[in-house]
């Protein structure tokens, strides 16, 4: 009987509120890609306009939720079996699933055009890139197909730091790679600390998370791996001369609570410490980008 109300209510029209397509752009996920995005023409060498630098930030805002609206087109079937994702507008009716993804294609092309034409086409090369990596190599390719889906699909996730450095310089350089490794690497352990904790869910929509496929303990262990991976690639900012030395010790110390915390969740028998984990993974990224900025805002940053 469960399967078949969810049938009936995927494709079902509903006077949608403004409040359902905002939710459709995934507005907390877009909030940390944005401010990554921003990190990367802040960190840039050279000039930008503050009004071409805005522009910039809302076309990766936007691109951001463009993707979210077509992965929530896509994943509707699995979204309306899992509790996490049920209440969504297009499993609980409220947003028909053609309109979704009339949505998410049409601020696709909005985005990309408008960062052409009023930034540089570099930047909107990458923010296409963006989001063809998300929609097809990792929702429609990877997330139903291999227990890998995060980590070859969480590229998609690093890429708005260098759409904000080819912004400003026109170009892709090192730190800007840099940077999309420093998220690149922080997904795996990140996203994997929720599918901990959201084990019974993933299996029951039969998604090949890590947990669900190589068991909870190979999964611990991997996020182990990561964690420990991060802490040189974390460091490199200060290397290549974007951060300085505040950042570097910052980016210590919180590189070793997160070690700290996939330690906890190695050991552990319960939930508790991936709940912790997964909260504190968002704190993490945010407050090394934030440093970054506030070095080179406040203090001149940077060697």
């Amino acid at each position: 009987m469960t399967d078949m109300t969810n049938e009936l209510t995927l494709d079902r029209p509903g006077g949608a509120s403004a409040g359902d397509y905002i939710e459709l752009l995934k507005p907390r996920v877009m909030s940390l890609v944005v401010f990554t995005g921003l990190a990367g023409i802040v960190l840039a060498p050279g000039h930008i306009h503050p009004f071409l630098a805005a522009v910039a930030v809302l076309c990766i805002a936007v691109g951001a939720g463009a993707s979210g609206a077509i992965n929530m087109w896509y994943d509707r079937d699995i979204d309306a079996v899992m509790t996490r994702t049920a209440k969504r507008p297009i499993p609980s009716g409220r947003v028909g699933a053609d309109e979704a993804l009339g949505f998410g294609v049409t601020l696709s092309v909005f985005a990309t055009l408008v960062m052409g034409i009023a930034v540089n086409w570099t930047a909107a090369a990458l923010l296409a890139l963006t989001i063809g990596f998300y929609v097809f190599v990792y929702t429609m390719g990877l997330k139903r197909r291999t227990p890998q889906n995060i980590v070859i699909g969480g590229a998609a996730g690093a890429f708005p730091p260098m759409i904000g450095w080819a912004a400003v310089t026109g170009g892709v350089e090192l730190p800007s790679i840099l940077l999309f490794l420093l998220i690149f690497l922080w997904t795996p352990p990140h996203f994997w600390a929720l599918a901990l904790f959201r084990n019974a869910d993933y299996t029951r929509a039969g998604v090949p998370m890590m947990p669900v496929v190589a068991g909870p303990l190979s999964t611990k262990r991997q996020m182990l791996v990561y964690t420990l991976v991060l802490l040189p690639v974390a460091a490199s900012p200060y290397v290549v001369g974007i951060s300085g030395p505040f950042y570097l010790a910052v980016s210590s110390l919180l590189g070793l609570m997160f070690v700290g915390c996939a330690v906890r969740v190695l050991r552990s028998t319960d939930d508790t410490p991936a709940k912790k984990m997964f909260g504190f993974s968002i704190l993490y990224l945010f407050l090394l980008f934030a440093v970054m900025i506030g070095e080179r805002l406040v203090l001149g940053g940077g060697a």
